[in-house]
């Protein structure tokens, strides 16, 4: 949940890269902190096992400048993929603001795509987060490789009733990644300003 603080007038929103592992959570999060000025960014820190996935989270907090008078901060941070650090992927997801769901258009992934689409909503209810009306948005990554699903086939098994905003993206290459994050930014602030009144 955004936290709001009237005296210092500031506000930090928590956005999690949910989705499989190796779907490209941490690559759109690499990408955004090369693209990010210094003066607005502070490290990027990432704990990784040795085969390099992550194991816990990635964590980028950008400061955006104000925002209605308010100083305003995003801290980004990516789940583990694996099924086995669900513990750490329900911690992380905490107090999330928004949540962006990269999925893996590999047809090999296909079925790991809609596992962890599920397991992200179990989680979020565990939480308390409300499904409904916390900003979600879905990006389908890797679109440049050989043996992908279609946009078509993804959106009928992860958003069917088209309530998401959808990007496709080649995270590697930055091809979508900024364009998700500004989507879900966007969102995430509509709901602050909701909350504050304005």
């Amino acid at each position: 949940m955004s936290v709001i603080k009237f005296a210092s007038k500031e506000i930090t929103c928590k956005i999690v890269y949910y989705g499989p592992g190796r779907a490209g959570k941490t690559t759109n999060l690499q990408y955004l902190f090369t693209r990010i000025p210094a003066e607005k960014k502070s490290d990027l820190v990432s704990l990784a096992t040795e085969t390099d996935r992550t194991l816990f989270f990635d964590f980028l907090p950008i400061e955006l400048g104000n925002y209605r008078g308010f100083r305003t901060r995003f801290q980004l941070y990516t789940v583990p993929g694996q099924v086995y650090y669900n513990e750490t992927r329900k911690l992380v997801l905490q107090g999330a603001d928004g949540v962006v769901f990269v999925a893996d258009s590999q047809v090999m992934r296909f079925e790991d795509n809609i596992l962890s689409l599920e397991n992200m909503f179990e989680n979020m209810i565990a939480n308390g987060l409300d499904v409904e009306n916390t900003p979600i948005v879905l990006q389908y990554n890797k679109r440049d490789l050989n043996e992908i699903v279609s946009v078509e086939e993804l959106q009928k098994a992860l958003n069917p009733e088209n309530k998401y905003r959808y990007f496709e993206a080649i995270a590697i290459q930055g091809v979508g990644v900024p364009e998700t994050f500004k989507a879900v930014g966007t969102f995430v602030l509509q709901k602050v300003k909701e909350k504050l009144g304005i």
